[in-house]
């Protein structure tokens, strides 16, 4: 089957720097990717690339087999990826529904949305209240809390219900269990499944083995810019992985 996203030959410079190299990405239909690297590998700017932040210098990014060209993560929005970035992108003052629409509210039906641009705040937390049900999300007391008074894995759980209700065809996340504790982490990785097991692939940028091991269905494996490997947690170990990532191991990509 065509994998659901794809990137050729990937060229992204800084002056004199080149951050990727020519680098190549595959992403399966019902899976969790894990993006793994050291710092300075180029995998940010390589997810930058696929979510739309980015433009490259040279390359393709496919969409299902067709070429895409993204010019903002606007563009990749529309065609259904959703990126949860690690600083979360989320507006504390406002209650979680409000973050579930933000930039997507919805208008009250009739003149009252068309020309008073009124929003439909009762219809939003209705279909917020359903999605995080949805996901099994069971943390958040209420709908209209405010998002300033949620803990760190609730906040997470908020930015990720947002990219699991838009993002149709494809999910990225940038270490989702960064700072969280172990009990917050464990339901972060959950909600990670559970958009698997909807259907909807997960790219998962992180830096936590672990975790990786844990969720991963392949890892793909970043090194100097370009991709060194991808493997299978099944049939390798962390050590294997960090042998490739640091060089010592060289697999064909």
């Amino acid at each position: 089957m065509t994998p659901i996203l794809q990137a050729r030959g990937i060229v992204k410079r800084y002056g004199h720097v080149t951050a990727i190299d020519g680098a190549d990405f595959d992403l399966e239909a019902g899976e969790v990717l894990a993006v793994v690297g050291d710092n300075g590998a180029g995998k940010s700017s390589l997810i930058n690339v696929l979510s739309g932040a980015v433009l490259p210098d040279a390359g393709e990014v496919l969409l299902a087999g067709s070429p895409v060209h993204f010019k903002s993560p606007h563009d990749a929005r529309l065609a259904g990826i959703e990126t949860v970035y690690q600083d979360l992108a989320v507006a504390p003052a406002m209650d979680i529904a409000s973050n579930l629409y933000l930039g997507r509210e919805i208008r009250r039906p009739g003149w009252r949305g068309k020309v008073l641009r009124q929003l439909d705040i009762r219809a939003m937390r209705q279909r917020a209240q359903k999605q995080l049900d949805e996901l099994g999300i069971t943390t958040l007391q209420s709908i209209t809390q405010s998002v300033e008074n949620l803990s760190g894995g609730q906040r997470q759980s908020v930015a990720v219900a947002r990219a699991a209700a838009f993002g149709s065809k494809v999910v990225i996340m940038d270490e989702p269990t960064a700072a969280l504790g172990v009990r917050e982490s464990a339901q972060v990785l959950e909600l990670i499944g559970t958009i698997r097991d909807r259907g909807i692939p997960v790219v998962l940028i992180s830096h936590n083995m672990p975790h990786v091991f844990q969720i991963a269905d392949r890892i793909h494996i970043h090194r100097l810019g370009k991709r060194a490997a991808v493997v299978s947690p099944r049939e390798h170990t962390m050590n294997d992985v960090v042998a490739i990532m640091t060089g010592a191991t060289e697999l064909a990509a």
